[in-house]
This record gives C-alpha cells, sequence and structure tokens, in this order.
C-alpha cells in the first residue's frame, strides 16, 4: 500500500526537521533541546513515542506487530489520510520557518526573538501541536486501528496539557503583548 510507505516516510520527515533545526540552533550557541528538564513527568512520553513509531514501521513494512488491532480499511481513507500527513509536514515546515530562532523543544525563557506572531503563529497560537495533530489524525486514516486510535486521544489530551503549560509560561514572560496576542489568534486554529 503506497499510502503506508509515504505515511511513515512523512513521518520521518517529520523527526528529520526537528533534528536538523535543532542541530542548526545548536550550531548558533542556541540550546533547542530542554525537554524534560522543567519537569520530569516529560520523560515518559518519549518511550510511548519509540513504541509509536514502531508501530507505523512495523505495520508499513510488516514487522511483528499486535494482532486484531486494525478496525477497518478504506482505500479513500488511507488516500485522505496521506494527504493530511502531508498537511501536516507543510505547516510543520512552515512553523519551523515561522519561529526563526526562537524554536524550542521544553519551555525556555526565549525573550531575544520576542512573541513569534507571524507566519504560522498568526494562523495558530499552536501550529506546532496542530501539525502534530493532524499527522496523527493522518497516520489513523492510513492505518485504522484501535491503538492509533488511543494514540490520537491520548497525543492530543498531552498537546492540551503542555500548551496550557506553554501559555501559562508565555503570560508570564511577555504579559499584556501576550493577551493581545491570543485576543487576536485562537489557540488552535
Amino acid at each position: 500500500m503506497i499510502q503506508a510507505y509515504i505515511g511513515t516516510s512523512i513521518l520521518a520527515l517529520f523527526i528529520t526537521v526537528v533534528l536538523i533545526r535543532s542541530l542548526s540552533l545548536k550550531k548558533m550557541g542556541i540550546q533547542a533541546v530542554e525537554f524534560g528538564k522543567k519537569d520530569k513527568k516529560d520523560l515518559i512520553i518519549p518511550p510511548f513515542a519509540m513504541f509509536y513509531f514502531y508501530l507505523i514501521l512495523a505495520r508499513a513494512f510488516g514487522w511483528p506487530n499486535i494482532p486484531w488491532q486494525q478496525l477497518f480499511y478504506s482505500e479513500l481513507l488511507a488516500w485522505t489520510g496521506l494527504v493530511l500527513c502531508l498537511s501536516g509536514l507543510l505547516f510543520f515546515i512552515w512553523t519551523m520557518i515561522s519561529f526563526k530562532k526562537s524554536f524550542r523543544v521544553g519551555l525556555v525563557e526565549n525573550t531575544a526573538q520576542g512573541l513569534i506572531t507571524t507566519g504560522a503563529f498568526a494562523i495558530s497560537r499552536n501550529p506546532i501541536y496542530v501539525s502534530f495533530a493532524v499527522l496523527l489524525i493522518g497516520q489513523f486514516c492510513i492505518y485504522p486501528s484501535w491503538i492509533f486510535l488511543i494514540y490520537i486521544v491520548a497525543g492530543i489530551a498531552t498537546f492540551h496539557r503542555q500548551v496550557i503549560r506553554e501559555e501559562v509560561f508565555l503570560q508570564q514572560q511577555y504579559g499584556k503583548e501576550f493577551e493581545v496576542y491570543c485576543e487576536k489568534v485562537r489557540r488552535y486554529v
């Protein structure tokens, strides 16, 4: 199924974009990865993410997998999922460009660039999480299984938890400027 291979490639591209962006910022002396330093509970996320990546690869390449997880299959839904994955990737790349030098994984005080409100951030206050959610939904459409449905629910709940934490952080960091931004741009879309 071509959608499976392309969908898996898009997932790999998401990871590649984050790695390239983090390394390019590191070359500029900017530590972009601060994940888990302020909240140790975040460290529970990587094992679940790695399991998710394995499940996607296993489904695409016929590796050992959990039996009886597929709910149904629809060719049209799989193509729709591929379009969603691609849309999520393109929105994610636009977000990375919009971030400029402010991209961070984790909560980090970073006022040098100021509050980013242009580009993808003019559409959504949280475009990275929107793109991740679109990717998860797209992957589910390609591989409609109860496990991926659980990942959508857990992923979106985790994203929302992080968004709330980031908004408190940004409110403390930018004050009135952040409040004005919140009045103009929706939290998600």
